[in-house]
């Protein structure tokens, strides 16, 4: 499986130069931050068992996001606040992300490979590739960092605010994260234009 994802990339980079992938973790949640991370990897030196995040263990996740981040030409993670969130919706906030990580890489990319079926704007060429995470190595890794850097986030917040379990389900919108919002309110890190639905929010 990783052979093909690099295989994937390595003809993408036959054809357009140097080329990094763009993927985000935590759209769905009701608090935290988007993750969203862009990799250029090091041809030279593939990582054996690189694969889309979601298919990943924590714990394999965590030993390849140590890999990534020492082996990787460059690497950038961007976390985009619930505020900002509210702001620019979702969708504007993981554009946005992805248009930050692209910047704060600090090498030239002729390419960008995008994660889903949109493209951020970006004086950086994009490509859109739909399944991204499990075609090409460069999102994939670019998964990892996100997942990993945002669900580490979450730990941090659920060790302040303990009630709301946070470490369960890293703010997802669960039964029982629905049963904690009842019970203790909302807090200034939740997502408001994600809660109005339901009514926590005016």
């Amino acid at each position: 499986m990783t052979s093909d994802l690099y295989a994937y990339d390595a003809e993408v980079r036959s054809q357009q130069g140097c080329i990094c992938g763009v993927d985000e973790a935590g759209r769905g949640p009701l608090c935290g931050p988007v993750a969203v991370a862009a990799v250029i990897l090091d041809p030279d030196r593939p990582l054996e068992g690189i694969n889309d995040s979601k298919k990943l263990s924590e714990k394999k996740r965590e030993a390849l996001y140590d890999q990534i981040i020492s082996r990787a030409l460059a690497w950038k993670v961007v976390l985009v606040s619930p505020a900002e969130i509210d702001r620019m919706n979702i969708l504007g906030a993981t554009m946005y992300g992805m248009a930050q990580a692209i910047a704060g890489l600090g090498k030239p990319v002729d390419l960008a490979l995008i994660d889903g079926n949109r493209c951020p704007e970006s004086p950086t060429p994009c490509r859109a590739v739909v399944k991204g995470d499990a075609t090409s190595a460069s999102i994939a890794a670019a998964s990892i960092l996100a997942k990993v850097t945002r669900d580490r986030y979450m730990l941090e917040l659920d060790k302040q605010y303990p009630q709301y379990q946070l470490a369960k389900h890293k703010g997802y919108p669960t039964k029982l994260h629905y049963e904690l919002l009842d019970q203790y309110g909302v807090a200034d890190f939740y997502r408001k234009s994600f809660l109005k639905k339901r009514g926590y929010v005016k």
